[in-house]
């Protein structure tokens, strides 16, 4: 007799840093699912990216050294394709606003369309997280300005020597 198949999810995101919002979302995943996949995907409608796909996929899997039931991959293409390579049932999204919901829920539609044996599953942050954005933490970065608050150490590690290396490089 077969046993029950894992309930697997996929968290994805361009993660550009990944925020200490995003790491919320995932945790709050964790005891709903077997296994969740934090999956890196090309984002078309960005041009430019802070850390590469290698580097994020390294920064978030150190975060979750300590979870096993989490797996950091990249992925081109359809989020529901990635999905089904993976025999993911579940995609999670996380929503901090009026203005989120409306966006993600037109993703989860026209993905439900395409896919409709995967739903997407909307977690909402706690109050202390749910203003971080990577645009804002990229601007901070950028301007010098203090990120621990809003990025897990990995990243923060990171930011900061990239941080120092253009500062000394005038770039």
């Amino acid at each position: 007799m077969k046993g029950p198949s894992p309930r697997i999810a996929v968290f994805p995101g361009s993660f550009d840093p990944f925020t200490l919002g995003h790491e919320h979302i995932a945790r709050q995943a964790l005891p709903l699912f077997d296994h969740l996949i934090i999956a890196i995907g090309v984002n078309t409608t960005k041009s430019r990216f802070l850390f590469t796909p290698q580097q994020r996929k390294e920064m978030i899997a150190e975060v979750f050294t300590d979870t096993p039931q989490v797996s950091v991959k990249t992925f081109q293409g359809l989020t529901v394709e990635f999905c089904r390579q993976h025999h993911a049932r579940f995609i999670i999204r996380g929503v901090r606003n009026a203005l989120d919901w409306d966006y993600e829920q037109e993703i989860a539609l026209a993905n439900r369309q395409l896919a409709p044996d995967i739903r997407t599953i909307f977690l909402a942050p706690d109050a202390e997280v749910g203003h971080i954005r990577s645009t804002i933490v990229r601007e901070i970065a950028a301007a010098g300005g203090n990120i621990t608050p809003f990025v897990p150490h990995p990243v923060a590690l990171q930011l900061k020597n990239m941080t120092k290396k253009t500062k000394n490089t005038g770039k």
